[in-house]
């Protein structure tokens, strides 16, 4: 029963990840990403995956100072001590790297990169997500991060076309 929930809110969460990362607005694709956070993580939660249910909450905190706060070094130190905190307290496992590794770059890229640079950020952590929805077992979750990384690259593109030579 829980994997069926967490495979479902998955797809929730896949649906609006690919709405966020299909827009070429950084501050579109934030808020998107704050409702596809809210899904992931009770996703994972009902996967037991709890060091990358409690770091998919962190983010969604983290997207809101990002979008408050861009460049921020002091909101972006809190978010990660948060992070790793969050982590250790609900540590289980060596496989925890990649949902902790994910929150960290994750944090980065949102507060002190915009544009290309950012969604390049988001890719690298997008990658330790897709590894850490094979390792929990959701393969719905999988698919979504692998279709966000597409998304993302393409988008990516599509700015890259978009800059003046």
């Amino acid at each position: 029963m829980h994997q069926t929930i967490g495979e479902l809110v998955g797809l929730i969460a896949l649906l609006l990840c690919i709405a966020a990362f299909a827009s070429k607005d950084d501050d579109r694709l934030l808020t998107i990403l704050i409702a596809a956070n809210v899904a992931f993580a009770v996703q994972f939660a009902a996967f037991g995956a709890f060091v990358a249910s409690a770091i998919s909450a962190v983010i969604i905190l983290r997207i809101v100072l990002a979008r408050r706060f861009p460049g921020s070094r002091t909101a972006t130190g809190a978010i990660l001590v948060l992070t790793a905190a969050v982590a250790a307290l609900t540590w289980s496992s060596p496989i925890d790297i990649f949902p902790l590794t994910a929150g960290l770059i994750g944090t980065y890229a949102m507060f002190m990169l915009r544009g290309i640079p950012m969604r390049l950020g988001l890719a690298a952590a997008a990658t330790c997500w897709a590894i850490t929805n094979f390792l929990a077992g959701s393969m719905g979750a999988l698919a979504a991060e692998t279709l966000v990384l597409a998304t993302n690259v393409v988008t990516i593109v599509r700015l890259a076309r978009e800059k003046p030579a």
